[in-house]
């Protein structure tokens, strides 16, 4: 990726307690731009040729670009081999708050490159500020504790950062990430508006901070709160059009309001912008990855089911060549088949898929029997989906609990049992209804109340199916199937 540093200026000032024979010395930072990514103001204390790449690397960060990021934090190592925040930041590209990730190992490696213990560390730091945030980085991997118990120490460290330089936006960006990443996964609106709250007065002071629309979508992309994150949505994707991530998160925003043209064109332009860094790595196009699934998704939702179908067939040739991700393949597989109602596809795409679970709440397997199971079902004949029911009973997952419930639902109506089915779909709605509502494209793919509403509506009850469609469509705005009615 090629990026051209815009606006840059130094200031060499004295902290409290430097000496003439032992110089402490902090680059006073006005605001910075780099091309495609951004800008910020981050004073430091790295040499002036250093700067470049260290806040590149801090503009990538804030975008979750996190292998660049790396590099370019590893690029100011090498030219400034003492500069302690550039180990700071390699170390924070191993720490993936939204998605419980976390590679300590990797992260104590690059610390040790400045120091090997965090004493000697915390000496080769030649600020209190710059002190202060490696020891929220090094309290985040801590050897004591389990990563909750990390996050949250981490946490109470960049707040009190954050309080201690109250005009430091990046202490308040990082704190308002940290703040939704102390969560363990579980999703509160109470945590996100703090972290929205957080974020927001750094977007007001300067608007092409890429950290601060990049937290305030992902404290919004709810289909509550979306609309207060439409602006951070239409200024990120400008901000940074070198990131690939700043180019699909706006389509969170527009995914939890049913812009789905606004979907295509922000996912079209991460597919692209990431397949051409592919490449200059040598490496061929990702076929079947994030970006790709959502734009698949919003193709679906615009009833252009061909480029949708065009989509599914690469994914599907990637993963019987092996270089495909199987969480995908059983995600856009289960979309094409269920929101088209095309139930013959089901013998199209075949493949063998590994069983752990992910992110999702349901394995890439599971999903797969699962839209096999329904089609048979829609199909006429639902022997297999009885055996379905049957492996996954004890299912310990909450999305694949109420997917279960679903077939079960479906098979009782197939069976004559109206009444019975109809009061497991409503058991299943239930249960969708008391988790948090989720970001991006349904997880439960056949949303709960769309098919309580569809059987519903079969059962000649339009006054009931009418405000299951309308509970659907408050949980996913603007999807196609919830709107026939």
């Amino acid at each position: 990726m090629t990026t051209r540093i815009v606006a840059i200026a130094f200031v060499i000032i004295c902290l409290s307690g430097c000496a003439a024979d032992s110089p402490t010395v902090e680059q006073e930072v006005s605001l910075v731009s780099i091309e495609g990514l951004g800008s910020l103001s981050f004073p430091n204390s790295g040499s002036a040729e250093a700067q470049e790449p260290f806040l590149r690397g801090v503009l990538l960060l804030h975008s979750f670009e996190n292998e660049p990021a790396a590099e370019a934090f590893r690029e100011a190592q090498q030219i400034d081999p003492g500069f302690s925040l550039a180990y700071w930041g390699e170390a924070m590209t191993y720490n993936h708050p939204l998605w419980q990730q976390q590679d300590r190992e990797a992260a104590l490696d690059a610390l040790g490159r400045l120091a090997p213990t965090a004493a000697e560390r915390a000496e080769r730091v030649p600020s209190e500020r710059e002190r202060m945030y490696l020891e929220a980085l090094e309290a985040l991997y801590a050897d004591d504790g389990d990563k909750l118990d990390r996050d949250l120490a981490y946490l109470a460290a960049m707040e009190s950062l954050a309080a201690a330089y109250p005009d430091d936006h990046e202490a308040r960006a990082f704190w308002s990430l940290a703040i939704l990443g102390s969560g363990d996964g579980v999703r509160d609106f109470a945590t996100y508006m703090r972290a929205a709250a957080t974020a927001e007065p750094v977007f007001e002071a300067n608007p092409n901070h890429p950290g601060a629309a990049h937290y305030l979508i992902h404290s919004f992309d709810d289909p509550v709160h979306a609309p207060l994150g439409m602006a951070a949505a239409r200024a990120y994707s400008e901000i940074a059009p070198n990131a690939a991530h700043a180019q699909h998160m706006t389509s969170h925003i527009f995914v939890a309001t049913g812009l789905w043209r606004d979907v295509v064109t922000a996912n079209i332009r991460a597919r692209d912008v990431q397949d051409a860094q592919r490449a200059e790595r040598g490496l061929g196009p990702n076929l079947c990855g994030h970006y790709s699934s959502w734009l698949h998704y919003g193709h679906l939702m615009l009833g252009e089911v061909d480029e949708a179908e065009a989509l599914m067939d690469a994914c599907h040739e990637g993963i019987l060549a092996g270089d495909a991700s199987p969480v995908y393949f059983g995600m856009m597989r289960a979309r094409q088949i269920i929101d088209t109602e095309n139930w013959e596809l089901a013998e199209r795409w075949q493949a063998d898929l590994p069983a752990e679970s992910t992110w999702t709440g349901s394995s890439p397997q599971f999903l797969y029997d699962f839209t096999n199971a329904l089609a048979v079902i829609r199909g006429g004949d639902p022997s297999p989906a009885r055996a379905f029911v049957r492996t996954h009973a004890d299912t310990e997952s909450a999305a694949e609990a109420v997917q279960g419930l679903e077939l079960r639902g479906l098979l009782a109506i197939h069976d004559g049992l109206e009444a019975e089915g109809l009061a497991l779909l409503r058991e299943a709605a239930e249960m969708e209804d008391a988790m948090p509502f989720e970001f991006g494209p349904p997880h439960i793919v056949k949303p709960t109340f769309e098919l309580l509403g569809e059987e519903l509506l079969r059962a000649s009850r339009p006054e009931e199916a009418a405000v299951a469609f309308r509970r659907a469509i408050e949980r996913t705005p603007g999807r196609t199937l919830a709107q026939r009615w």
